[in-house]
């Protein structure tokens, strides 16, 4: 099954999310639009909503925040986030991230 918001790599995966800062709980809203939806508690200020997406992924992910990595989209609400892990598979990333 396709799944354009996410795609394997070498090595990892890339995941295309569009998040909504200031939200009041930090949650994984659904697939949207080619891109996985996420509410984050954090401003987009300074760099916060970025590090809660990368923390947010990290955990949902099981994984360490330092495999974590916005490729894309660093001011924007839509970006793109390459998860290095050596192990991580499309159908395992949809299995945890979407409700």
């Amino acid at each position: 099954m396709s799944r354009p918001w996410c795609c394997a790599l070498p090595g990892g995966v890339r995941i295309a999310v569009q998040i909504t800062p200031n939200a009041k709980k930090t949650e994984v809203v659904g697939v949207q639009d080619d891109a996985l939806k996420l509410k984050l508690q954090a401003q987009p200020i300074e760099g916060r909503a970025n590090e809660a997406l990368a923390k947010f992924l990290a955990a949902a992910l099981s994984m360490p925040k330092s495999a974590v990595t916005i490729t894309q989209g660093l001011r924007c609400k839509r970006k793109l986030v390459e998860v290095m892990s050596g192990v991580l598979t499309v159908a395992e990333v949809e299995r945890l991230l979407v409700p």
